[in-house]
């Protein structure tokens, strides 16, 4: 090689290698110094504003650290209480919670069911699996040494093999695999809304994410991908102004509840809970 394009490649290899470590370094920046504060023992809280701002509200998301072991997790329903749909305030004071999220989408008919598969035990809120949701959120496990509370990808992991194993199940739609794969989500790929999304990592602490300012499900995944918790299997719960987070402990009341979504309900004038169906529901463990 001659000696003046050896030095042109060194030269061009060193610009490429330089603006590439910026840009990455550009893109993680906004993740390199997490404050988490504790709530209660177990339940960890965080703020992060995002590198790319949002066309309404404040760009941030919420973030949640859970520790499964100090918690009892349960699935309230409509369908199992009084066919009543209730905030999810309302579903925290009733009986008596620390946490309040959603528990997936849900279907606009008589009984409010899960877009999915669900149950809670003996009670069947919608007894169908759809093939199109490949996230099944598991919790009460009926052999003692499991986690309390589990997502599991059923793209990868046979539905079959697990079913067996829990006694309440909420199916959702993926957003990243066991294998930490973005999903492309070509339905609808511009679409941007609030939301609420629910994730493990490989330490088996649970993560619960929340943003009120709009973006595609793209950016959202783009963004858990970078989070420095090696996010694992994560489930969609909600978005647009159902997309509820209400935390309540003996000092603090967090309220997040969504509002945008593109096309449907383009505006951030959501100013209150809706009163939704389907909840998972946290109380700290008494010790």
């Amino acid at each position: 090689m001659h000696r003046s394009t050896l030095f042109f490649s060194i030269i061009l290899t060193s610009i490429c290698f330089f603006l590439t470590n910026e840009k990455a370094e550009a893109q993680n920046s906004w993740t390199s110094d997490i404050r988490w504060k504790t709530l209660i023992d177990g339940l960890d809280y965080t703020e992060l504003e995002t590198p790319e701002k949002s066309v309404v509200n404040d760009s941030r998301l919420s973030i949640l650290r859970i520790d499964i072991s100090k918690f009892d997790f349960q699935f309230l329903t409509a369908s199992e209480h009084g066919k009543k749909m209730r905030t999810a305030p309302e579903w925290a004071q009733e009986f008596n919670m620390n946490l309040i999220i959603n528990a997936g989408m849900y279907a606009y008919n008589k009984t409010h069911s899960n877009k999915g598969y669900m149950k809670n035990f003996n009670h069947l809120n919608n007894p169908h699996k759809s093939d199109y949701y490949n996230a099944m959120l598991a919790m009460h496990p009926k052999e003692t040494g499991k986690r309390e509370i589990e997502i599991f990808d059923i793209t990868y992991q046979r539905w079959d093999s697990i079913q067996p194993l829990y006694h309440s199940f909420c199916q959702g739609m993926r957003m990243i695999s066991s294998r930490r794969e973005a999903m492309q989500f070509s339905k609808r790929p511009d679409q941007s809304c609030s939301m609420i999304v629910a994730a493990t990592d490989e330490a088996g602490l649970l993560y619960i994410v929340f943003t009120r300012s709009p973006y595609t499900h793209r950016t959202m995944i783009g963004y858990l991908l970078d989070l420095p918790f090696d996010l694992k299997t994560t489930v969609y719960l909600e978005g647009g102004p159902e997309a509820s987070l209400y935390i309540q402990t003996s000092d603090t009341i967090i309220a997040k509840y969504g509002s945008y979504v593109s096309n449907t309900c383009n505006n951030d004038n959501n100013d209150h809970f809706w009163k939704i169906p389907n909840v998972i529901a946290l109380r700290k463990k008494s010790n």
